[in-house]
């Protein structure tokens, strides 16, 4: 499993936000594959795109349009297409509204080499990797005499030999709304259970109207809002580690937000630092919603909506208009950093064998908390488990978050047999998690009491900045113990409760072929948010609209903002 951390996963959030957005208000489109023996690529981009309109002096602000071509296969190994492809985009329809052009060099990665042409762009590339793969950007300026409400469509098809690829139209238009998310000033060092208020603001900086907005907040696991909103729709992602990393809210707000206007909520959310915060982030953004979004989002539901905590579930969503002049300035973020400890705790185990027999271990670390450990710098796992290997024994097997090094903690090309195993924890750990370390082992010499140290530690070896007791961070993995007095301990030296596995061994004399490790993320996940007083009404529905995974929705206040106006 590819780790990455909470925080860079908040970051991802950050910086496709818009994506995750613009798939909740539905105009992030996809070209609908057509029936075909063979593999169908479709087409991914927004429905429509807003220019900036031609200005009376200077040069025209120019906006890119990001298309994709989606292969639909998802086998890493034999999904990919290795043919040559070429994309064409047809521009006939813009013309008098629109200049369209690739820049200077119109390539991508992988070699895709696009030129335009009088109204016909050609994209030539070979090779399509399974997923969405990235074209150059086209990018678009409004056309001289061209007039705010003029709108065109581009068309995209696609040609390669044993291969149909599904038509993809977006529309460009002139003028539009552009919400700007103000940036909240929040306290960025907390303490646990302490609360503030968080007064989420945005202006409309457009030529037109926004019909309805869509509030879109992300946070992680170490923070909650006090109270859930009944037009909020809540779901919980756990990033691949096998437990709720983040919470994402859609809140959707009808009305008519004014170009030249500025709104803030009727009241502040209120933010709270739970018992296992520690490294945390807010994400919040603001879209362009309105009575399009909710009648792709009720085309897609598979089941009806409910006012008393039903969730309305959705299937893949259709294309609805959700232009924004400068997506960039739609939303912000804030860190946070609590001040707050983690306890990780070593283990170790015991086995007995004879000579020539493979014995089983399992070793690792608990975290006793209170704080759960994610949001570290990006690409950095949350601990690392150094594993020296007793005398007389020889690993046979080991997980694939282990590595083998020498003695002295070098590389070391031959994995089996390494005198010495790192092991890197998943870029997070709950407040009740861990992570499990599976070995083999064949015992190749009699040594009584063999012991091999077992240490939780930092990536680059330095202690554990969160973890205030040192003393239960090491354990050891004793083989075949003097049981004729005390020989060295198994599990903690210093930890409390459970020590882990204890005990394990077989006398079978075949070699395993591999371990395994476990991230250990079972246990209850911990309070989560209450429900209190509720803000002012005002008629908004709920929101008919859910990811995957949603949580129910707890009856609550209706969130909703109020204008500010703003002299420009």
């Amino acid at each position: 499993m590819r780790s990455t951390t909470p925080r860079a996963a908040a970051r991802r959030v950050a910086g496709a936000l818009a994506a995750v957005g613009l798939l909740a208000a539905g105009s992030l489109a996809l070209g609908a594959p057509a029936r075909a023996s063979g593999p169908v690529m479709g087409f991914g981009g927004p429905a429509e795109t807003a220019l900036h309109p031609y200005p009376a002096t200077g040069a025209p602000q120019g906006t890119s349009l990001a298309i994709t071509v989606d292969n639909p296969l998802r086998d890493e190994e034999h999904g990919g297409f290795t043919g040559a492809y070429t994309v064409t985009f047809d521009l006939g329809g813009i013309a008098g509204v629109a200049d369209a052009g690739f820049g200077t060099d119109g390539r991508a990665d992988g070699g895709t080499d696009c030129t335009v042409t009088g109204t016909t762009g050609v994209c030539h590339g070979e090779g399509l990797a399974p997923g969405p793969n990235p074209l150059p950007e086209l990018r678009f300026t409004a056309a001289e005499g061209s007039e705010e409400g003029d709108s065109g469509t581009v068309r995209v098809t696609g040609t390669a030999d044993g291969v149909t690829f599904a038509p993809f139209t977006t529309r460009i238009g002139i003028g539009g709304p552009d919400l700007v998310m103000r940036r909240a000033e929040l306290k960025r060092e907390l303490v646990p259970g302490q609360t503030q208020p968080v007064p989420l603001a945005f202006s409309n900086d457009g030529t037109r109207a926004a019909d309805g907005v869509l509030l879109t907040l992300v946070y992680t696991r170490g923070i909650e809002f006090t109270e859930r909103y009944e037009n909020c729709v809540y779901s919980e992602d756990d990033g691949g580690l096998g437990f709720t990393v983040r919470t994402t809210a859609l809140c959707s707000v009808e009305g008519s937000f004014e170009a030249g206007a500025a709104y803030e909520l009727a009241e502040p959310l209120t933010l709270r630092a739970t018992r296992r915060a520690y490294r945390d982030t807010f994400v919040y953004r603001v879209d362009e919603g309105g009575p399009g979004v909710r009648a792709a989002e009720r085309s897609g539901a598979r089941s009806a909506p409910g006012s008393k905590g039903n969730v309305l579930a959705l299937t893949e969503l259709p294309a609805a208009r959700s232009a924004d002049l400068d997506p960039g300035d739609n939303q912000q973020e804030n860190a946070f950093s609590t001040a707050n400890t983690a306890d990780f705790v070593a283990y170790g185990d015991t086995a007995d064998g004879m000579v020539g027999s493979t014995v089983e271990a399992d070793i690792g670390f608990r975290n006793e908390g209170p704080a759960w450990i994610g949001g570290l710098d990006a690409g950095e796992p949350a601990a690392t488990v150094d594993f020296t290997v007793p005398r007389g024994a020889s690993v046979t097997g080991w997980p694939d978050a282990c590595r083998g090094v020498t003695a002295d903690g070098r590389s070391r090309e031959q994995q089996a047999g390494a005198p010495r195993y790192r092991c890197t924890a998943p870029a997070a750990v709950r407040e009740d998690g861990g992570l499990g370390l599976h070995f083999d082992l064949r015992i190749v010499e009699a040594v009584t009491g063999a012991s091999g140290r077992v240490e939780v530690r930092g990536a680059g070896d330095p202690p554990l900045p969160f973890d205030p007791d040192r003393r239960n961070d090491t354990a050891a993995l004793v083989l075949n113990a003097d049981t004729s007095g005390t020989s060295g301990g198994a599990g903690s030296t210093g930890g409390s409760g459970d020590t882990g596995p204890t005990t394990s061994g077989s006398t079978g004399g075949s070699s395993a072929t591999g371990g395994s490790a476990s991230s250990g993320s079972t246990g209850p996940a911990g309070p989560g948010p209450r429900t209190v007083g509720s803000l002012a009404a005002t008629g908004t529905d709920a929101l008919t609209a859910a990811g995957a995974a949603a949580a129910a929705l707890l009856a609550g206040g209706v969130l909703y903002v109020t204008g500010r106006r703003t002299v420009r």
